[in-house]
């Protein structure tokens, strides 16, 4: 059974044709711009609404070079907040992966049978784009890359990621068994960012990395450059062309952003920074939620409590064209009543944004509370209140 439970925010109307701007519309602001015309794949979306602000191919597969890293960050970061590793866990660079991955593209230089701690090879793929620090992450946590990568594609299925597959774990040339879409990108980048913010803040957005006596810089082109932007992640080989994973948060609202495809590094760069300044100022936001703000609540079968409170793990808003007004409407979906035992933090619902004229979207609900199996005199309160 669905559950929807319905209100209304009042805003003077006024009818919005269309959400996601077509490749030739125009914007009002002639210094930013979506990419050009060379950058075959470009999607913008806003993670605080949900809403998709501008695409172009979103569902065409290409093949993402480096960006395959932020799989890689997000499967550990997923680990991490499980308790199955830690951070100060230490892997071993071994002789195997020292042969194959030493001096090979972008690397932390890594020595031979070096013992590393995961929080500084995650420090050198976010940071450096490390590919030796990838490899040997996944081999030091799964025991061989093969079952490392078989990790990064079931947690790209866990999640939503419908037309992409993993075959590296630094998206290193494999004769294209590494693939994705720009949506799926999207869908990684707001999974990474809603159930780990911390480890995203911890490891994403750093300009240096000193390690083995090197001091590297990050060739992110707009953290440091683009208001709010911190980070993700750039992808270049020769066959895919360069591409970006980037996002950046502004007032209550985080925007994610994917470019693919790009001809040059400078066009990447422009690209990159333009797209994410249009989507700022082309769009108005409005607040709804702050951060784990109660938004609703949910039925609970089972459990030491009949309803459990919704919060959402990101601020919560809408956007409109600027000068452009809606009324709104929410709606909160679930599959139910959900089933005890349900964790504090676990996704659990999804809260639909609908705004006049433009189509709905949604963001992700946790449970606010923990809600453990009742017992025995929990079960009969819960059924005679389930009488009345």
């Amino acid at each position: 059974m669905i559950h929807r439970t319905k209100f209304l925010l009042a805003a003077p109307a006024l009818l919005v044709s269309t959400l996601a701007a077509s490749a030739d519309a125009p914007t009002p602001y002639p210094t930013f711009a979506p990419p050009p015309p060379e950058v075959p794949i470009a999607l913008l979306v806003d993670l605080s609404s949900g809403q998709t602000l501008y695409l172009r191919e979103p569902d065409r597969r290409f093949m993402p070079a480096s960006i395959t890293k932020v799989m890689t960050a997000f499967t550990a970061f997923e680990l991490i907040d499980a308790g199955k590793i830690s951070p100060d866990q230490l892997v071993l660079n071994d002789p195997e992966l020292w042969t194959d991955w030493h001096g090979v593209g972008s690397t932390m230089f890594l020595e031979l049978n070096q013992r590393v701690s995961v929080d500084a090879l995650l420090h050198g793929v976010t940071t450096v784009s490390a590919n030796d620090g990838a490899a040997a992450l996944g081999k030091g946590i799964a025991g061989s890359l093969p079952k490392w990568t078989e990790m990064m594609n079931a947690k790209a299925r866990e999640i939503g990621m419908r037309d992409s597959h993993f075959g590296t774990p630094n998206g290193w040339m494999d004769e294209g068994r590494t693939f994705v879409t720009a949506r799926d990108l999207a869908t990684l980048a707001s999974a990474m960012i809603t159930r780990h913010p911390d480890l995203y803040a911890r490891y994403f957005g750093k300009r240096l990395l000193s390690f083995n006596g090197f001091q590297q810089r990050n060739h992110d082109p707009v953290t440091g450059v683009v208001e709010g932007a911190d980070g993700i992640k750039t992808g270049f080989t020769n066959q895919a062309g360069y591409g970006f994973l980037g996002s950046a948060s502004r007032n209550g609202r985080r925007l994610v952003m994917v470019i693919g495809g790009a001809p040059s590094s400078r066009i990447q760069h422009q690209a990159s920074r333009e797209f994410l300044e249009w989507g700022f100022q082309a769009f108005a936001g409005a607040p709804l939620f702050a951060r784990d703000a109660p938004i609703g609540e949910a039925e609970v079968q089972g459990g030491a409590s009949r309803t459990v409170a919704l919060a959402a793990p990101i601020a919560v808003g809408y956007d409109l064209p600027v000068g452009q007004t809606g009324k709104v409407t929410l709606s909160i979906h679930y599959e139910g009543p959900l089933r005890a035992p349900i964790a504090k933090g676990e996704q659990v619902a999804e809260l639909e944004i609908s705004v006049e004229g433009m189509r709905p979207s949604r963001v992700p609900l946790a449970a606010a509370a923990d809600v453990p199996v009742a017992n025995w005199y929990q079960r009969l309160i819960n059924g005679v209140a389930g009488i009345f």
